[in-house]
């Protein structure tokens, strides 16, 4: 049942690895909108860490365990592995829940379209945690579009590279394409979902996908293009063997160019044991400002505040006013992120043929 606009949203979190423990359970805890009443999480540390940190939440120790407690429930988020996402996503809205799926929305964007169709059919919200669209950089990098500072774009590149010679985490390290593995599932979803709200709709034109880890099962090295609607071409480089990381974002227009380095401070400062609420959270350092070059003068750009708690405060909104009958807006429309999909199917359709 939804809850009332008075109603505390009761919230519960499927996995506790980085996902549940970072993304998602700080910032549910630290909203008054949302109560978080259960964690699943089978692993003792992952589980030791969560009672410290939430003394009141009650521990399962798998997705379908909160499905089981539907009843006294109104949220499920899921932090889960890839290919998991469809069937708990699935099971959750004819359990009767509200479902926030974490990307990459499902394996395949046929799963995706038909999750979208069960929500509308159930009445269900059905929302994607695309939260880089609340990195600072990105709102930064949209504030000087939408202002028209650049002039008309005429290239746009953006990147997320890492070095991470060995895969850390062992459902990584044994997933294929099929089982949602690969940095295009990962940072990938990030990447085509901000080009495609920064742009407008596109089609992949090239596509270069690779895996360069002796242990990879998918891919780790990923570059594509992309030609939008609006007539632009965007750059997108996806690499997790890179020493030396390049621009997250490079804009050149008619009027300007833009670049930004560095990596969006609020994961990092979440990891060091902060919380959404403290005053510096989401705060850029200066020596990481990007640069706005116009007429041979280059000017650093403040970067403006990141706000992942955003997609929270707009998800209890959404929820409170009537859920899905409710006319105001999902903080991720699920269209977007199985659109994003669709790109990847022909990036890697392209791939395969080059």
């Amino acid at each position: 049942m939804t809850p009332a606009p008075s109603t505390t949203i009761r919230a519960a979190v499927a996995g506790y690895g980085l996902s549940g423990s970072v993304f998602h359970a700080p910032f549910l805890a630290a909203d008054p909108a949302y109560s978080l009443d259960v964690i699943a999480t089978s692993d003792a540390g992952r589980r030791k860490a969560a009672t410290e940190r939430y003394p009141g939440v009650k521990l399962v120790d798998r997705p379908e365990d909160i499905l089981a407690l539907a009843g006294e429930l109104d949220l499920i988020v899921l932090g889960t592995p890839p290919a998991s996402h469809y069937p708990l996503a699935k099971a959750a809205l004819e359990a009767g829940l509200d479902v926030v799926v974490d990307k990459p929305f499902a394996v395949h964007s046929a799963q995706a379209r038909e999750l979208i169709e069960l929500a509308g059919r159930l009445g269900r919200v059905l929302t994607v945690y695309q939260n880089r669209r609340w990195d600072g950089d990105a709102l930064t990098v949209k504030k000087l579009l939408d202002a028209g500072v650049l002039g008309r774009v005429l290239r746009f590149e953006s990147s997320m590279e890492r070095w991470a010679p060995e895969i850390s985490k062992a459902w990584k390290a044994g997933a294929g394409v099929d089982d949602g593995g690969g940095v295009l599932f990962d940072l990938g979803t990030h990447v085509l979902d901000l080009a495609v709200q920064l742009l407008g709709p596109a089609t992949v034109s090239h596509a270069e996908i690779t895996a360069r880890r002796p242990q990879e099962r998918a891919d780790d090295d990923v570059f594509l293009v992309l030609r939008h609607e609006s007539g632009v071409i965007s750059h997108h480089a996806l690499n997790l063997s890179s020493r030396l990381h390049g621009p997250r974002f490079r804009i050149l227009g008619s009027d300007g160019g833009f670049v930004k380095y560095g990596v969006d401070p609020q994961e990092p400062f979440i990891l060091a044991g902060g919380l959404p609420t403290d005053p510096a959270y989401g705060l850029d350092a200066q020596e990481h400002y990007g640069i706005l070059e116009r007429d041979g003068v280059q000017t650093p750009v403040p970067t403006e505040r990141g706000a992942y708690q955003e997609f929270y405060r707009i998800l209890a909104d959404k929820i409170a006013d009537g859920g899905a009958s409710s006319a105001l807006p999902l903080p991720v429309d699920p269209e977007d992120p199985a659109a994003v999909l669709e790109l990847i199917e022909q990036a890697r359709e392209l791939a395969s043929t080059r």
